[in-house]
């Protein structure tokens, strides 16, 4: 009886020290220190020189098939890579080179004739606050109506869910919005 028992707990020692072992790496790979579930291994690596002749400024680089924003200071010492939103299909997807033209803590909101063509619903305006589809921050375009901004609703990172706007968790976008100059070039492909 005994030997069955030192086999038994043997055997249950050894499978739990093989699961232990297989299943570590992905417990690593998918939680950092903290605890919180990552997934950065959908991020594309940008490097600026592939977009721009220089930094002048600074650089933003808005990669829509992996749904994040790269961003470069004017020495390109800080580069930092965001999460995002994208817009929801190709047709409302603007690619191209455009630049930061003005700067807007607490923006408001007014759907477009096309946004309200597809929800009617939508209303005509929205003022700052938590009901605000552009977040707490907004970075506006040359392209009218295109933004970089923030979003309440958190769970449209990393979705294709914007009517063509390219969006961040309010907390990035206000880290971004302290860092970046009107004028910075940006690039969305």
């Amino acid at each position: 009886m005994t030997d069955m028992r030192l086999s038994r707990r043997a055997a249950l020692i050894g499978g739990f020290a093989a699961l232990t072992t297989l299943a570590t790496p992905g417990v690593v790979r998918a939680q950092d220190i903290a605890g919180t579930r990552r997934n950065a291994s959908s991020f594309i690596v940008q490097n600026w020189q592939d977009h721009f002749d220089s930094l002048e400024s600074g650089a933003i680089v808005c990669d829509t098939g992996s749904r994040a924003l790269h961003y470069w200071s004017s020495d390109g010492s800080d580069y930092r890579v965001y999460p995002s939103s994208v817009p929801m299909t190709d047709e409302l997807t603007r690619t191209g080179y455009t630049s930061i033209v003005r700067k807007k803590v607490g923006p408001t909101w007014t759907p477009t004739e096309n946004m309200k063509a597809r929800d009617p619903s939508l209303p005509d305006f929205l003022p700052a606050g938590p009901g605000n589809p552009l977040g707490t921050h907004a970075m506006y375009l040359t392209w009218p109506a295109y933004l970089i901004h923030g979003t309440h609703d958190t769970r449209k990172i990393g979705r294709r869910s914007s009517s063509g706007c390219i969006g961040l968790y309010n907390q990035k976008i206000e880290e971004l919005f302290a860092i970046t100059p009107i004028g910075m070039q940006v690039r969305v492909i």
